[in-house]
């Protein structure tokens, strides 16, 4: 005989304080598949001392999300430090970052579209918009969800002290220099704190991913997020594949759109690629105790060559260390190849 225990429903369940501070801070929160930052509404947001939104992209996972921060011409925000990695995509603007290392030491770098940089743990900076008649916008992806979900307190992710004096990296990394190391194709990697412009960056061939196409891996701040930059040429297809959650990623240059479905769906969700955009394709498996289970699909069509940067917490130089482990044993040759959906094998067709 099964006992049955007795359900407390006053009780809360299934909490999210990130998704709770996110509801108290003011900015707008919008959600989709795929969301142009560049058309998003943004609001106060006190905190910062500027104007920003919050970019839930649906697929993002439960560790990794990004918000967005506007600058209105000539202003500063104020001076902020927090307990969590953050990446920053300059989508319009120019102007430069301050950053007050723990030792005394400070940093300034100047941006401007397209440029990509992260903000050194727990250190504190200032962004100022050099403009006196334009606004600056960021995409800021992070992992704010993961440490206000470990800890649950604003204070001590906003006001700690702590010093992460091992992970402020090599001044030059402040300038736009960098190291490279050198792997193998697809794992090539430039450590920096910040890179100035995304289209000018040199890529490396990676054939293995399709004819013409190129990319590098970035290790940013130290971090223990993942971010990589890939080129592909005009009108390729990428086969139809799954994603891990949590992969973030931002249409450099050029145009193009992915296709994104779940496998109990039939139509598509169609999202454009081009500077602005972010999506965020993945795989979403809810335990069964909850009755759904839902997995995303995703093919991806170029129009014109296009570059994008993508970001996810799956930290590159561990990929690196274990990457021996991971790659002895042989590939699994007993794999099951589901058909693709008649959409897919259309696109597939057409090349």
């Amino acid at each position: 005989m099964v006992e049955i225990l007795e359900t407390d429903h006053e009780k809360k369940f299934l909490l999210d304080p990130y998704l709770d501070f996110v509801k108290n801070e003011g900015p707008p929160i919008h959600e989709d598949f795929g969301i142009d930052v560049l058309s998003a509404e943004m609001g106060d947001w006190p905190r910062f001392d500027a104007r920003g939104a919050f970019i839930h992209v649906k697929g993002r996972g439960d560790f990794c999300s990004c918000y967005a921060l506007e600058f209105a011409p000539g202003k500063k925000t104020a001076l902020i430090k927090h307990l969590y990695e953050c990446f920053v995509y300059v989508l319009e603007g120019h102007g430069s970052t301050t950053i007050e290392l723990p030792n005394g030491e400070r940093h300034s770098f100047e941006w401007g579209p397209k440029s990509l940089f992260a903000l050194p743990l727990n250190s504190g900076y200032q962004i100022f918009n050099g403009s006196g008649s334009e606004r600056a916008l960021f995409a800021c992806t992070h992992f704010l969800p993961l440490t206000m979900n470990l800890f649950h307190n604003k204070n001590f992710i906003f006001d700690n002290d702590f010093s992460f004096a091992d992970r402020l990296g090599d001044p030059k990394y402040y300038e736009g220099d960098g190291d490279f190391t050198a792997i193998k194709p697809g794992r090539h990697m430039w450590e920096t704190t910040f890179v100035p412009d995304l289209t000018s960056f040199e890529l490396i061939t990676w054939k293995e991913r399709g004819a013409g196409g190129s990319n590098i891996t970035f290790i940013l701040a130290d971090g223990t997020l993942h971010a990589h930059t890939s080129e592909i040429p005009t009108a390729r297809y990428k086969k139809g594949r799954r994603h891990g959650d949590g992969i973030h990623i931002f249409a450099v240059t050029g145009e193009g759109y992915s296709m994104l479905w779940f496998d109990e769906e039939e139509e598509p969700v169609e999202i454009p690629w081009r500077h602005g955009v972010h999506v965020c394709p993945a795989v979403v498996d809810v335990p069964p105790t909850l009755q759904y289970r839902a997995r995303t699909r995703t093919l991806s069509r170029y129009r014109h060559g296009i570059e994008t940067v993508s970001i996810q917490p799956n930290p590159a130089r561990r990929r690196c260390w274990q990457g021996r482990h991971l790659h002895q044993g042989r590939r699994p040759q007993n794999r099951i190849r589901r058909p693709k959906p008649a959409h897919a094998q259309k696109m597939a067709g057409s090349d």
